[in-house]
């Protein structure tokens, strides 16, 4: 007498290849489109939003953006604070190593390269952290569009925190560590060139997927919410008052929300 229980058996295998299949849609199609957003910015739809290691190791997210002239730039970064990196040389790397075993100032310290689609960071610029330069903010940037949305040059850039010197997991040459919450670096950048008053208009645009485990080149973790601030420089005379903030649609406010929510769960 056949078995009554294979039309069960298909109907659950039907109803699991079902989910399955809505999981896929949803997980893999409907929400990354969904969190991907460029209406302020829309040259940067498609671009990749990762560096990489000269070796091709994937390196730093991109989480930052500016837009304007080098020259822009290159007097923001000088009013908010920021001091441009010294290239590699046999010197630049004695001073470095003297600052950091010696625990002296090396606020030009270079910083190693990064590639985006192959080619080395444009600018690069950093923030000194105490006496050494075994701890600082810094900031790689590649010019990526020549006209954006503004008419001007859009630069992105990927800016971290060194937390320490050690040696590399895949090299084992030394290097620095990073701090795994890049996204507390990003928005101390944007803050410093708004308290600078050299922003006109600030606004997000999608980076690298929403990440709380990821691992750059030196296998340090890190986390982001996947956005990018990007800071519209003025031209001119500095501003006495907040930049305007475009606003981003509703669904990645949310998603900021639940991920600020579950990074605010878990221990420190």
């Amino acid at each position: 007498m056949p078995s009554r229980r294979h039309p069960k058996v298909r109907s659950g295998l039907v109803l699991g290849l079902t989910l399955l299949g809505l999981y896929g849609l949803l997980a893999y199609v409907a929400l990354p489109s969904a969190w991907s957003h460029y209406e302020h910015q829309r040259g940067l739809e498609g671009q990749p939003m990762l560096t990489h290691t000269v070796q091709g190791i994937p390196g730093d997210p991109l989480n930052v953006g500016l837009v304007g002239s080098q020259e822009d730039i290159v007097r923001a970064m000088h009013i908010a604070g920021w001091h441009p990196a010294d290239p590699i040389t046999f010197r630049t790397s004695l001073a470095i190593i003297d600052s950091v075993i010696l625990d002296r100032p090396d606020p030009d310290a270079p910083v190693s390269p990064l590639f985006y689609k192959g080619r080395r960071e444009d600018l690069a610029f950093e923030k000194s952290v105490g006496s050494s330069a075994d701890r600082r903010h810094h900031v790689r940037l590649w010019r990526v569009l020549e006209r954006g949305q503004e008419g001007r040059p859009v630069w992105l850039g990927s800016a971290t925190f060194d937390r320490g010197v050690g040696l590399s997991r895949y090299t084992g040459q030394v290097t620095h560590h990073i701090n795994p919450d890049i996204d507390a670096e990003r928005d101390g950048l944007i803050s410093d060139l708004v308290q600078a008053g050299i922003v006109e208009e600030r606004y997000q645009v999608s980076g690298i997927e929403p990440t709380l485990s990821g691992r750059n080149c030196e296998c340090d973790p890190y986390s982001t919410d996947g956005e990018i601030w990007v800071a519209v420089l003025v031209v001119g005379q500095r501003r006495s008052q907040l930049p305007d903030t475009l606003l981003s649609p509703a669904l990645i406010a949310a998603k900021d929300a639940v991920r600020k929510a579950v990074m605010g769960s878990l221990p420190q």
